[in-house]
């Protein structure tokens, strides 16, 4: 920084400019741009969202043989077909994790309507929409202004209309990211992470600036004498046309006598530039939750490696994810007697873990052929479809009971293991 603090120095006499003006010139600008141009940023919030997204839901229930599908319902219609007329599951859900990573909060509006019927009425839900979470307001109504003492409201204004709604928490599924320390609101990680994020901001601005002017390093035009502030600006224009962008790289630029560029070198190497920045992006992608081989850094990965990353990104970020969004569907989209009866929503995980063809089909076998499994099972895993038959359970005949083995070595024993059949 010795060479940009001279020649910062020999601009400010000359020209007057300020710290910030030749800060910008440098191309590092101390104000930050959008924070979802920052690369590693922006990856994270993908990779959470089309993770969620691409998470088929389904809807179950528990029973006395274990777990079964349930019947479709209208619920169920709204989460795996159309939340609502204008959006698909896949953008729905995606829309909602994007807020709550990059907000803090995520929310839906629950739209009901009352059904009148012969005797009374029932509430049925109509649809699912996504509130931006930056025209919500959270209200803990502690005096019983709304006429329940002690509930949370959402307060929603409408941009576009310029109408305020409030609505009872039933009405409204909220998910929050991890970090909350009240409960009630989540609070997004680039809080957490400003300093961070804003540094990566400023480095990936300094480098696309540099790719603006040809690779080639600023220059301080050295002069004797004084000019006013518009000659000043024609000379630097005029200097600019040759000097910056990749059409340049290489010219030979004419310099009158009395005029001497020098170049303000910096060293990237010498100054850890890009160790800095693959620092920086790790930081980033682990308060997400995000593995190294998803921000494309394989400098540690191998094929294997990934496979076992991917699993960790399950366990170790989404499995909390999904339990929270399983959580509050299941209790404010069910009704208490649907809970009890044992009717479940569950986000089918198995899509992230995915193996390859030859793995499939040899687990796939394993487990058929050891009686956890049926075929049809399998088959339904593999997107095939039904064959007669194929609901039972078969086992390898060389499976007994541990309470017969040896029996079929036993003489004049009428319980040979041939005799023996394996029950469903």
């Amino acid at each position: 920084m010795g060479d940009i603090e001279k020649y910062a120095n020999i601009l400010r006499t000359s020209a007057d400019l300020n710290s910030e003006t030749f800060l910008e010139w440098m191309g590092i600008a101390r104000d930050s741009k959008n924070i979802l141009s920052e690369a590693t940023y922006f990856t994270c919030l993908k990779m959470l969202s089309e993770t969620l997204g691409k998470m088929p839901i389904k809807y179950y229930r528990n029973t006395e043989n274990g777990k079964e599908k349930a019947k479709s319902t209208k619920i169920y219609e709204l989460l795996s077909v159309r939340p609502n007329p204008i959006m698909t599951p896949t953008i729905f859900w995606t829309v909602i994790e994007n807020n709550r990573n990059h907000k803090g909060n995520g929310f839906a509006w629950i739209r009901h309507k009352f059904i009148k019927q012969k005797y009374g009425g029932r509430v049925e839900v109509m649809d699912l929409w996504p509130m931006p979470s930056a025209n919500v307001t959270l209200l803990m109504d502690d005096k019983g202004v709304f006429g329940q003492k002690g509930k949370l409201y959402y307060q929603y204004d409408d941009k576009k209309s310029g109408e305020t709604y409030v609505f009872k928490q039933e009405s409204v599924l909220h998910f929050k990211t991890w970090l909350s320390f009240d409960g009630i609101s989540g609070e997004p990680v680039q809080n957490i992470l400003k300093h961070t994020i804003n540094g990566g901001l400023q480095s990936q601005t300094f480098m696309n600036n540099l790719y603006e002017q040809g690779l080639t390093a600023s220059m301080a035009l050295q002069y004797t004498g004084d000019l006013d502030e518009g000659r000043m600006r024609k000379l630097q224009e005029k200097y600019e046309q040759y000097l910056t962008g990749a059409k340049n790289a290489g010219r030979i630029v004419p310099v009158p006598v009395g005029m001497q560029l020098q170049p303000l070198n910096v060293n990237l190497t010498d100054a850890q530039f890009f160790e800095l920045r693959k620092y920086t992006s790790l930081q980033i992608a682990a308060a997400f939750g995000i593995k190294p081989n998803q921000i494309n850094d394989y400098e540690k990965s191998s094929y294997a490696n990934s496979e076992s990353q991917q699993l960790s990104f399950l366990v170790d970020t989404m499995l909390y994810v999904l339990k929270q969004y399983e959580e509050e569907i299941n209790y404010k989209l069910l009704t208490e007697q649907e809970r009890n009866d044992g009717y479940y929503f569950k986000f089918n995980e198995k899509v992230l873990l995915r193996a390859d063809m030859k793995t499939q089909s040899e687990t796939l076998r394993n487990l058929v052929q050891g009686n956890i499994y049926t075929p049809n099972e399998a088959r339904e895993y593999l997107d095939k479809g039904k064959k007669e038959d194929g609901d039972r359970l078969y086992a390898n005949g060389n499976i007994i009971p541990l309470e017969l083995a040896g029996k079929q070595y036993t003489k004049g024993s009428d319980n040979s293991a041939k005799d023996f059949t394996v029950p469903e």
